[in-house]
């Protein structure tokens, strides 16, 4: 009685579908579904691959080098100087004379500029 029970169930199932597997993609042949089975998504662990990678070697100045610290090019810089001024030191460098004023451009105005003192009312008219 339950094996006939059993084989009338799979009957059923192969010919009566769900509803949402009349029409749409899902009718369609063959659609497979996106979800994965658990045994279907992760067959090894990453930790653990089946294979090593294989890397080509090769002559060390023909092999291009993709880390990024040996191409920058603020490390190579020279080291920053750095002076550290005594009081002597200073003391020394306000004594000197360090510039002339020759050394400054002339101004361009060199005439002077005459007002007219007879002006009436500050140059108006009345």
């Amino acid at each position: 009685m339950a094996s006939a029970a059993k084989s009338l169930i799979q009957t059923l199932r192969l010919h009566i579908k769900k509803p949402w597997e009349i029409t749409g993609p899902v009718a369609d042949p063959e659609y497979r579904s996106a979800v994965q089975k658990a045994t279907e998504y992760r067959v090894f662990c990453p930790a653990t691959v089946p294979a090593k990678a294989i890397v080509p070697t090769s002559l060390p100045e023909t092999v291009y080098d993709i880390k990024y610290f040996p191409r920058d090019q603020r490390r190579n810089r020279p080291p920053i100087k750095r002076t550290v001024l005594e009081k002597a030191d200073v003391e020394k460098m306000m004594k000197e004379k360090t510039f002339d004023l020759t050394d400054f451009p002339r101004p361009y105005l060199t005439a002077k500029v005459i007002e007219d003192d007879n002006a009436i009312g500050g140059g108006y008219q009345k």
